[in-house]
């Protein structure tokens, strides 16, 4: 992905230096996400307990205000970051203005083992995510190595999907799709509302794929192989393909996120149309 001389946004909290501080206990997502991970690298149901337990005490001893220093990596990694918010931000706004809104940018937050949000407390074991409480995107920027090394996902445009996914999360938090759909959820069975919450990840798929297909017009940004990148991405993060790594089958009425399938072919279309008329609510479930 092409982003040499590109601007780098302003609309960052770097919390990466002030470590994650004591935290209360982790959530069941943290859990499964920490399961997953153990048992595609090969652990058991020992490990899992094990590794979870190692992440609440290293959460628990990070010192508030602790200082260190940044690797070259982790550096270059935080410069990308704050160029792709960037990139969205130019595309976004210029996409608002001609539906005749106002774009408001998300802030995005840096942070290392855990952080507080207006969505309570997380560790980075549960990956990035946005929070309309605040309107902040969160993510430890471990978790590309972790992509990288655990998944076999990799590379700059697989990493600003990620970003771009997010955003994509803030962009239904500002045209009311999120509200509405967080309103029916409340209201529904557990399965029903993971229906409801497929369709809102792959909303933000899509709206992450429009950002690539303005963002390329605007700055001629991707290069050979960047698509592949992230749609091998989409494809290893749908639940089907994590549940079947990890426990040899999947469970269809447990999924939130999205097959690998379906994933792929929202990015893609995003990418390919830069579409805003189509949206994943009000059509069929077959077509999804």
């Amino acid at each position: 992905m092409r982003l040499d001389g590109r601007r780098e946004s302003n609309n960052v909290e770097d919390r990466r230096a002030m470590g994650g501080g004591k935290m209360a206990g982790m959530g069941i997502g943290g859990i499964i996400v920490i399961g997953i991970i153990t048992l595609l690298m090969g652990g058991n149901v020992g490990d899992v307990l094990q590794n979870v337990g190692n992440m609440t005490q290293v959460q628990e001893q990070a010192a508030p205000g602790q200082q260190r220093e940044f690797t070259a990596e982790e550096q270059e990694l935080a410069k990308f970051s704050r160029q792709v918010l960037a990139g969205t931000e130019d595309v976004w706004t210029e996409v608002f203005q001609r539906m005749g809104r106002t774009y408001t940018p998300p802030t995005l937050v840096l942070f290392t083992s855990a952080v507080q949000s207006a969505c309570g407390s997380a560790s980075a074991a549960v990956g990035p995510f946005y929070c309309s409480g605040d309107q902040k995107l969160y993510i430890d920027l471990s978790f590309f190595s972790q992509m990288k090394s655990q998944l076999g996902a990799d590379g700059d445009f697989a990493y600003a999907y990620v970003i771009a996914h997010e955003v994509g999360h803030h962009v239904e938090n500002l045209l009311g799709t999120l509200g509405q759909a967080h309103s029916q959820m409340n209201r529904m069975s557990k399965a029903e509302a993971n229906k409801v919450s497929v369709r809102l990840e792959l909303l933000a798929d899509y709206y992450a794929g429009i950002w690539a297909h303005y963002d390329n017009k605007k700055f001629n940004s991707l290069e050979p192989g960047d698509i592949e990148e992230a749609i091998r991405c989409a494809q290893v993060i749908g639940d089907n393909y994590l549940q079947e790594k990890a426990q040899g089958y999947s469970q269809p009425e447990s999924f939130t996120h999205g097959t690998s399938k379906q994933r792929m072919k929202w990015l893609s279309l995003g990418i390919q149309t830069g579409d805003m008329n189509t949206t994943t609510f009000g059509i069929p479930e077959s077509q999804l």
